[in-house]
Order: structure tokens, then sequence, then C-alpha cells
């Protein structure tokens, strides 16, 4: 029997949910008789749909080039780039386990009306930017794919992503489960062009662990990943996802849950590194080893993989950006309605905030504009929203009135600041090295 949950603190339970949440709680109060990894799995999900935004189109784009120019060299940097995602998604959802609140919730709580407005509508542009570079990939895996005109394309992304987005009304789990299958055909995608690749292990080791640059176009290129590890939109999604999935006031069970949900941001993101590390050795070992080290687009790395490893890397690398747009364009709708129902107490049906976002990647399709050249402009966006994203959550966790017993350790809580100090730091050179040539050529020529 299912056991029983204080309505008051969760709400019903959805049919979906209702075995999971019912394992979970027999689990945390010792009562669960099983073990191992089946012990795990009813904690597992909210970081698995959070790290998607991890390996979204844009993450293709940024790896290729950096693996196409400089072989394995910057494979460090997103190493150290994952250890970072580990600590800022820990205290995400660490906030919503503790205080039952979001973080856009909760900004709404502690800081002033104008604030509070100011922070949404830069949010709401933040991921609208993101959903309409994560459908522009997406539409183009399906392009890649099957041949489909581009703004075919794009309206058949938008029923498939209706479809998976559906399955919410059934509960968290489903939704997790999809998102969670999609995020492991990558993985495989990935693991299979390693292998076709056959890179030099050696070399990978040593650069993954080795600090090194080449030049200063390494160095933007470096910050180009390291900016696109912490994307705000996701911290916001990760806090909402936790916050009344298993729910429990218990200091002990907290504790417990807690320790489970760390695990789960383990694995997701060790998984999201891991692919991410594999498009870049791809790109070392097939376009530079080659000598073709000026691969810097989408459509031109897909196109040169068959000459370089016949068709079917062709095929795996459509499939995996096919699985990467449609899971992240998902993940970032999802994120819209948290920051919109968090902030502003406001929600709008999914399926019409679905359509409004396709609007903006139907136009840019249909004006001919180039793909990868969006998913660059949706990264100068999410530079922006960063700060107000991260500095919020560190200010949030290491207070022990609203954390209780989760509260931040002095130690993590200096380790945080550090860390999002770094980032937002290598945000905003990235973001003047991006927007600093455009504007010397618009007053050049005035």
């Amino acid at each position: 029997m299912p056991s029983p949950r204080s309505p008051e603190l969760d709400g019903p339970i959805r049919s979906g949910d209702v075995r999971t949440v019912s394992d979970a709680h027999d689990i945390l109060e010792g009562q669960g008789k099983k073990g191992g990894l089946a012990r795990l799995l009813p904690f597992l999900g909210p970081a698995f749909v959070a790290c998607v935004a991890y390996i979204d189109p844009g993450n293709f784009a940024t790896n290729i080039q950096g693996g196409a120019r400089y072989g394995y060299m910057l494979l460090w940097v997103i190493v150290a780039s994952n250890l970072m995602a580990m600590l800022v998604q820990s205290l995400a959802a660490k906030l919503g386990i503790a205080s039952g609140r979001n973080l856009a919730e909760m900004c709404r709580e502690q800081f002033p009306r104008p604030v509070v407005v100011s922070m949404w509508v830069l949010m709401e542009v933040v991921a609208m930017a993101t959903d309409l570079a994560e459908f522009l990939g997406a539409a183009l895996g399906f392009n890649l794919l099957f041949g489909i005109p581009l703004l075919a394309a794009g309206l058949l992304t938008g029923v498939a992503t209706f479809v998976i987005l559906a399955l919410e009304r059934r509960g968290f789990r489903p939704l997790e489960a999809v998102i969670t299958v999609l995020v492991g055909v990558i993985a495989v995608a990935y693991l299979l062009e390693t292998i076709l690749d056959r890179p030099d292990v050696g070399q990978v080791l040593f650069h993954a662990v080795v600090p090194q640059f080449a030049d200063a176009q390494s160095v933007l290129i470096a910050t180009g990943i390291l900016g696109a590890t912490v994307m705000p939109h996701v911290i916001f999604l990760h806090s909402a996802l936790t916050q009344k999935r298993i729910v429990t006031r218990d200091p002990d069970k907290l504790r417990r849950l807690f320790r489970y949900e760390t695990i789960d941001v383990l694995i997701a993101m060790g998984v999201a590194g891991l692919i991410n590390a594999a498009m870049l050795i791809m790109a070392a070992s097939t376009f530079n080893r080659s000598g073709l080290t000026e691969i810097g687009t989408i459509e031109e790395a897909y196109r040169t993989l068959t000459p370089l490893l016949g068709s079917a890397a062709s095929w795996v690398f459509a499939i995996s950006l096919l699985a990467s747009g449609l899971s992240s364009s998902t993940v970032g709708t999802m994120a819209g309605q948290v920051i919109m129902q968090g902030f502003m107490h406001r929600q709008i049906p999914v399926w019409l905030r679905r359509l409004v976002t396709m609007a903006p990647a139907l136009i840019v399709i249909a004006i001919g504009t180039d793909p990868t050249q969006t998913l660059v402009f949706s990264q100068v966006i999410l530079s922006f929203g960063l700060p107000f994203a991260v500095i919020p959550l560190i200010m949030f966790t290491r207070r022990s009135d609203l954390m209780g017993v989760l509260v931040n350790k002095r130690s993590t809580t200096a380790l945080a600041i550090v860390v999002a100090a770094l980032i937002v730091a290598l945000n905003m050179y990235l973001l003047y090295q991006t927007l600093s040539e455009p504007i010397m050529q618009l007053l050049g020529g005035a």
C-alpha cells in the first residue's frame, strides 16, 4: 500500500507518480526492502531533466569548434565546467527540497516588487531565446536526417514537443522517463561516434586533467565552453522539479533525501560531461586529425563526417542532434512555465507557451537565418541572465531560516562564491568579445 502523505504539503499524487512516491517514502522511513540500484531509482530524474541543457545544440557548436581547431587540448575545460555544474545544480535541488519553494518563488518572496518584475522580464527573455535556439537544433536534426525542408522540419518539431509535454499531465515520472531515454540516445550515439573515431586514448586522458592553452583564440573558445555550462533557466527549473516531488519536513529524512538527490546530480551531470567530452573528442580525432581545423558549423560537421568516417557516422550525429533538440526544447518550455508561475503567480497553458515560442523560431527559419549563428546569439542572451540566477541561489541556500538543516556549510558557500564569480566573469568576457566587434563596426560605419 502507498505510504500516506500530507496533502497540505504536497497535494494530490498524479497517476504516473504513485508507485515512485510510495517507494521513495518507504526508503526514507527505512522500510523499503529493495537494495542497490532499485533503492536509488525513485530519486533519479530531476537532474536528468536539468542535464539536458548541458548537451543542447549550443554545446554541439562550441565543442565541435574547439575540437576541430585545437584537438584534445581543451578537454580539461569540459571536466572543470562539469564539476562546477554539479555544485550549482546540487544547490538548486537542495533549495527546492529544503524550502518547498523554487528559486523564482523565493525571489518573489524575498526581493522588492520592482526587482522581481525586472528579474521576471529578463528570465522570460532568457528562456525564450534558449528555447528558440533549441527548437532550431531539433529542426536542423530533422532536416539533416530526413532531408525535410527546414520550415516543415520546424513544424514537425513543434508537434513532437507538444506530444512530449502532454505527458506532464500524468505526473512527473512519465516525462522524466522520456527525457532520460532521449539523454540515453545521445549518449549511445556519441559512444558509437567515439568507437568509429578511434581516438588517441593517451592524449584524451592527458588533456582531460592538464590545463593548457595554445593562443588567445583558444582562451575565447574555452570561455565559450565554460559559458555554455551553467544555464540560468535550468537552475530555476531544477529547484521546481525537487520542491514537490518527494516531500518531507522531518530533519533526518530531509538529509537522507538530499543525499539521494545529490547522487542523481552526480550521475546525470557525469553523463552530460561525458557526452560533451565525446563531442570534442569526435571533432578532434576526425576533423583536427585530418587537418580540417576550420569546421565551425553543425551542418559542416555533418557533411564532413561522411567522407571521413562513412555515412553511418553522419546518421548517428544527426540522430543525436535531433534527440538533443527535442529534449532541450521541451525542457526550455517547462523552464518558462516555472519562471512565470514563480515570479508572477501566473500561468498560461503549456500549449500556448509552446505556440508563442515556436513563432520566433519559425520566422527565423523562414527568413533564412544561419542556425549556428542563432545558437551563438542565444548564448549571449544566456550570459546576461546568468548572474540573476546564480547569485540569488547562493544567497538563499546560505540562510538557515530558509534552509533549516540543509543550510550550506561555510566551505560550500565559499566554494560556490568562487565558482559563481569565475562563471560570471568568464561569461561577461565572452559577452564582451562577442559584442565588441559588431559595435566597433557600427561606430565605424556611422
